[in-house]
């Protein structure tokens, strides 16, 4: 993956070098929308390896907040420009210098919060080999997670579920969606393709899907 790897720092690089204004813009506006706390929103994330490392991108949320990591679509955590940001990935732009320093990859599994990533067993643990990337196969097929999330817990809650609504996409995140992550991301790490990882990124950009294993993402 030598090509992976000079590609990342080089396009990490331009992309940086041509996007400070917007990243500028979006901090000011961070800061100035969401007073009270940082632009940036930085996390422990699990990286190559294993490894724990400082995941950058713009904070989303209100700055006191408690709860889960696995956000809905409509939490009232998230701020509405935080809401904008999300849906439109602007959020992500940090993550090019996790990927200029080496971090991250553009494509590859999204880096995990450590209890998540515990939770890989056996073979599964072939993830941990891989950069995270900033998009990848289950991105693109996750990419409106939280309105998934959010459409989810609503039919449930249709159906009589009594439960909070963050317990209820707690379940739904553990059972159905970060076990399906972990297989698309096993299959990334034994087929990888540079190709794939060019579409991939289009694909990510142009908001399109793209077939992949045998499924539209």
């Amino acid at each position: 993956m030598v090509l992976k790897w000079i590609f990342d720092r080089l396009m990490a690089l331009i992309g940086l070098l041509i996007l400070w204004p917007v990243l500028l813009v979006v901090a000011i506006l961070v800061k100035v929308k969401m007073p009270g706390g940082p632009a940036l929103f930085v996390q422990k994330r699990v990286g190559k390896d294993g490894k724990l490392f400082d995941c950058h991108k713009f904070r989303t949320m209100t700055v006191k907040h408690n709860g889960s990591t696995v956000s809905v679509a409509g939490d009232s955590r998230i701020t509405p420009l935080g809401a904008k940001l999300r849906h439109y990935k602007l959020d992500e732009l940090p993550g090019l210098w996790d990927v200029l320093i080496g971090n991250m990859s553009f494509v590859g599994p999204r880096p995990d919060v450590p209890g998540y990533a515990d939770q890989l067993k056996r073979d599964d643990r072939d993830v941990l080999k891989l950069r995270p990337g900033i998009t990848g196969p289950a991105t693109l097929k996750y990419r409106l997670e939280d309105e998934m999330i959010a459409d989810y817990v609503a039919k449930k809650q249709a159906e009589g579920d009594k439960r909070d609504a963050q317990e209820i996409a707690v379940e739904y995140n553990d059972t159905v969606i970060y076990p399906d992550k972990v297989r698309l991301n096993y299959y990334y790490y034994h087929h990888y393709s540079f190709m794939k990882d060019i579409q991939m990124m289009c694909c990510t950009v142009l908001g399109k899907k793209m077939e992949y294993n045998h499924e539209l993402i």
